[in-house]
């Protein structure tokens, strides 16, 4: 999709489609007034007539306004003039969307006016609706053959704007830009199979990513790098598979080396069976997603570079496959972490703890300001907060709360759950330092606290995304590109 600030006049406008907003009371905004006039009063009328409803998002489709070019005009309800929460403008763009996603037109004009939400700025607006816009109209066609054909050719939005907004729109449009091309390169990722996506397929993307960016570089730590380094429980994953593991590392150097990075962990298994401790059949397909959080890494690294952020940031990618096989780990196994702990795989099925250990050790040499994981971890923290909130735990308060801020402003939420020290006497062994599950109990709590014993030398932050991070079965399955929004708002704030 394309997208562009454009002063134009109404008068002359020659839009295939223009969207302008209408207040929830029926007031009209400043260029729904300007059409009015310039259409001696066809605006008033169509109001009049009743078709628009008073409820946010509602829209009225109207064709060629007396005295202009415009071949369409949709009159959407923009909610309340005062008072407009991100939650309702969300909603209104999203139908808006649908609206326009139904005509037979290439690009559209939309008028966001002197539309006011509690607490943002026309940037804020600008870039949320990119944000929506590419996410209603994506389509995974990478794998499709006599069908690969997109459902729509709406490809094409231009927002009008005053010339005293210009550049606050023009500041929307490269930050939403910026982060949709994120969030698409996380979702075909994500909605890659697992007989594509496989640990060298991501080392790949990555080296793609960095190919031509001065700011970016790579560095791919192979199996025997990790058995050097003593990463036995990454390892202990990955051998009961014919595709090696790899941990990849994308260093982003926006500003002076001596500003500490904020490093990103990401989980990625691109296929998980759940080892020896294998998963229903039901719920196999779907176990692609299991790199999501690894994604997600690699697309928040795409939209800070193509910004040219001043930042400097790590992504990590613990990329691995679970298989059975005769070389896989058996339950009751124990194994000896990079950072000396040893423990025992109860449940090969959580292996995505296994990764990540490692992966926190070998990060505290870069001395970094803070740490985030994310990870598709556990299905108990889809049972606790659902699909609505990405859970999130924390070793440091004031951490949490800028995550916290970062997804209200995002709308990319997550909700802070404890990691007590009462918990962890669940993820006791009687042989190893540490069992790798703590029973039924309170699961995404002690997968946390099990990655809470690796980051202790640092500000960390666990995100367990299992419920946000991928949608549904079926034909409505697919990638959200969940935490990236969030992710990339909390980066913003540390700048």
């Amino acid at each position: 999709m394309k997208y562009a600030a454009r002063i134009e006049s109404l008068a002359t406008n020659k839009a295939e489609c223009i969207a302008i907003p209408i207040y929830d009371s029926l007031e009209m905004s400043a260029p729904a007034a300007n059409l009015n006039q310039i259409s001696d009063g066809q605006i008033s009328r169509i109001l009049k007539s009743g078709d628009l409803k008073k409820e946010a998002g509602s829209t009225v489709l109207a064709y060629n306004l007396l005295n202009t070019k415009i071949q369409r005009i949709i009159l959407f309800n923009a909610g309340p003039k005062e008072g407009l929460t991100s939650k309702k403008f969300i909603l209104i763009v999203k139908k808006l969307i649908v609206a326009l996603k139904t005509l037979p037109i290439k690009s559209a004009s939309v008028s966001l006016g002197d539309i006011k939400c509690e607490g943002r700025s026309s940037e804020w607006l600008v870039e949320r609706t990119i944000e929506y816009f590419e996410s209603e109209t994506y389509e995974y066609l990478e794998m499709k053959g006599i069908s690969k054909t997109k459902k729509t050719l709406f490809d094409q939005v231009n927002f009008l704007c005053d010339r005293k907004l210009l550049t606050a729109v023009r500041a929307g449009i490269k930050r939403g830009k910026a982060l949709a091309q994120g969030i698409q390169l996380a979702k075909n990722l994500a909605n890659a199979p697992g007989n594509i996506c496989t640990p060298s397929y991501l080392a790949r993307k990555a080296r793609q990513l960095c190919r031509g960016n001065t700011n970016l570089s790579l560095t791919i730590l192979e199996e025997r790098d990790m058995k050097k380094l003593g990463m036995g429980a990454f390892l202990a994953v990955s051998q009961g598979s014919d595709e090696p593991g790899k941990l990849v590392l994308i260093n982003y150097q926006g500003t002076k080396k001596t500003k500490r990075p904020h490093v990103l962990v990401g989980k990625g298994i691109t296929f998980d069976t759940g080892g020896i401790s294998l998963k229903p059949p039901a719920s196999m397909p779907d176990m692609i997603y299991d790199m999501s959080g690894a994604a997600s890494v690699l697309g928040t690294l795409s939209c800070i570079a193509e910004q040219e952020l001043p930042i400097n940031v790590i992504g990590v990618l613990a990329a691995a496959e679970n298989m059975p096989s005769g070389k896989a780990t058996r339950p009751g196994d124990i194994v000896k972490t990079m950072s000396g702990q040893t423990v025992e795989i109860l449940n090969t099925d959580a292996e995505g703890r296994l990764v990540l250990c490692d992966a926190l050790t070998y990060i505290d040499k870069f001395k970094p300001a803070s740490v985030i994981d994310i990870a598709t971890l556990t299905g108990a923290i889809i049972t606790s907060l659902g699909s609505v909130a990405s859970g999130l735990f924390s070793n440091d308060d004031q951490l949490a709360e800028q995550i916290l801020e970062a997804g209200e402003i995002a709308c990319d939420r997550a909700w802070r759950l404890p990691i007590w020290e009462e918990y962890q006497t669940q993820i006791a062994s009687a042989f190893a330092d540490m069992a790798n599950i703590g029973g039924k109990e309170a699961g995404s709590i002690t997968a946390a606290c099990y990655l809470a014993r690796f980051a202790k030398n640092y500000r960390w932050a666990h995100l367990d995304v299992a419920g946000t991070a991928f949608k549904g079965s079926g034909l409505s399955k697919g990638c959200t590109g969940r935490p990236i929004a969030l992710l990339c708002q909390y980066l913003y704030d540390q700048i």
